[in-house]
């Protein structure tokens, strides 16, 4: 009998690539090993549902527990891998075990930026938002009436900030950059989110860097800024960026570029290893990234799965997002790297609107908000390969269907 496929780390990689492998009749045996003391579960509700107490901790589960018995996996969660020795194909177990593998699956995942400690990020009362274990520390937070800091003006910094602001918190964003989003969106979509979180008494600091942050009573009590204004807090919500997990993997000598380097088969520089979600990286329009979204989490772990069993397919994702604020959901198509124009469209119910990302005259990505129609007709255009013309993308009276 062989040894068995081993993955490294319990989330929604994980989860996607054993139940591929199982769906497409792979009979031998699996390990999941997770360092967290939980089945894998889903993140994206953990800072809006789970938060607000509209889900069971049991309904995060990506699948229950007797799923993995009836299909024959066998879990190890609460233990950490220490060491990859690709030489021997055997992994090391904090606890001192060492198993063997015939195939190693890598979906480490990624950990948050922390604030340093010289300016007080290891203080009581300053929070990452990640995991499980992140949330149940900070939920006794939110209490309205209570100051809260958050700093970091993208995607996880906004969400946790109208969670907040809906629970009657008095919530401040800082961002040091000129304004709330710039990695990640255009000057328009910006705009739009700076004012929904205005209008919710959300105040938002751009161009402003964290200075340090003062403690009392052996908690986090007040930030100090760059320009020496001052802040009184309870508490404090980092949302900085995260950083992929890929030092397990560096240390077994694999390549590493922007995280553990794979090919569209998702197979790493050691051909009986392969890595998918957070912590992989790979090519994409002749350029290596990362996408850090669920999305990406469960297809290329599904592709990965293929490759292992021997069916080659390349993999080649339409990307695509999500984020929920307030009563606004924002969904994305593509990826706007390298943009260098924008157009607005209209949408058709108040509120609603659609940001167009060109290259030149090639589309390349749109952000909907609360517009899942120009979100529809988006992903259908790039995924096959078509665009729009920005004259067409800019008038809510054409139809955008003529372009699929």
């Amino acid at each position: 009998m062989s040894d068995p496929i081993i993955v490294i780390g319990a989330g929604q990689a994980a989860a996607s690539f054993i139940a591929k492998l199982r769906l497409e009749d792979y009979q031998g045996d699996i390990i999941l090993i997770g360092d967290e003391p939980h089945l894998p579960y889903q993140r994206p509700p953990l800072s809006k549902k789970y938060l607000l107490g509209d889900m069971a901790v049991e309904r995060l589960a990506l699948r229950p527990q007797s799923w993995y018995e009836e299909h024959q996996i066998t879990l190890k969660t609460g233990v950490r891998v220490t060491h990859i020795h690709r030489e021997i194909k055997t992994v090391t177990l904090d606890d001192g075990t060492a198993l063997n593998y015939s195939k190693l699956m890598i979906t480490t995942g990624s950990t948050p930026f922390r604030l340093p400690a010289a300016i007080g990020g290891h203080l009581p009362g300053v929070y990452t938002l990640r995991s499980l274990s992140d949330i149940d520390q900070m939920a006794s937070e939110f209490v309205a009436g209570r100051k809260l800091l958050i700093v970091g003006g993208g995607y996880i910094g906004l969400e946790a900030a109208a969670v907040a602001a809906g629970l009657g918190l008095e919530v401040t964003v800082v961002e040091l950059a000129e304004r709330i989003l710039q990695r990640v969106a255009s000057p328009a979509t910006s705009d739009y989110f700076r004012a929904l979180h205005q209008q919710h008494g959300v105040t938002i600091l751009e161009s402003t860097g964290l200075a340090s942050l003062q403690e009392s009573d052996g908690r986090v009590s007040k930030a100090v800024f760059n320009d020496g204004s001052e802040l009184a807090v309870d508490f404090v919500i980092t949302g900085i960026g995260v950083s992929p997990n890929s030092q397990l993997a560096d240390d077994a000598g694999l390549v590493i570029e922007n995280g553990v380097a794979v090919d569209l088969q998702s197979r790493t520089s050691d051909p009986d290893i392969y890595a998918a979600g957070d912590c992989a990286s790979f090519d994409y329009h002749s350029q290596r990234i990362r996408l850090e979204s669920v999305q990406n989490a469960v297809d290329q772990a599904e592709n990965a799965a293929l490759s292992v069993i021997g069916q080659t397919v390349s993999y080649q994702p339409t990307p695509w997002f999500w984020s929920d604020q307030y009563a606004v959901k924002l969904q994305i198509a593509g990826l706007n790297l390298g943009y260098t124009d924008t157009v607005t469209r209209p949408g058709k119910r108040e509120g609603s609107q659609s940001v167009w990302y060109y290259k030149d005259d090639q589309l390349l990505a749109v952000d909907a908000m609360n517009d899942p129609i120009a979100y529809t007709m988006a992903r259908k255009i790039l995924a096959a390969g078509n665009s729009v013309p920005k004259s067409a993308a800019i008038d809510p009276a054409i139809n955008l269907k003529d372009f699929t």
